[in-house]
């Protein structure tokens, strides 16, 4: 099981941190990812990371602006938001690879969050 948090209001420019934590004890063998659904909107790709935490990619919109990281030893990933953009605003989640290395492609996860909410205002 994934429990994402962290997600809420913000100010266009703003930050948020959202954290995941897992039930696993697997965590530590699988890659994690970051996607997003936006009103109206296919969920996208946010950004990876290996089961090292050693490899991680963005997607293009994010990249210089989002974090993504994790610690293995709380089965925990997190996802730094900075700069946030009034059309950033959407339901997060956080997945669970059945890879060790990291993956854009959903079929790739195999367990899903259930998603926070994160709504960032002009």
């Amino acid at each position: 099981q994934l429990q994402a948090c962290g997600g809420g209001l913000v100010q266009a420019g703003g930050s948020l941190r959202l954290s995941c934590a897992a039930s696993e004890r697997t965590f530590s063998e699988k890659a994690m990812g970051w996607f997003r659904q936006a009103p109206g909107k296919e969920r996208e790709f946010v950004a990876a990371i290996s089961a090292s935490g050693s490899d991680t990619d963005y997607g293009d919109s994010v990249k210089g602006r989002f974090t993504i990281s994790r610690d293995n030893a709380k089965n925990t990933v997190y996802l730094q938001m900075n700069s946030l953009k009034p059309e950033e605003t959407a339901v997060y989640y956080c997945a669970q690879s059945q890879y060790i290395l990291r993956s854009r492609v959903e079929r790739d996860y195999n367990y899903w969050g259930q998603g926070t909410l994160v709504t960032v205002s002009s």
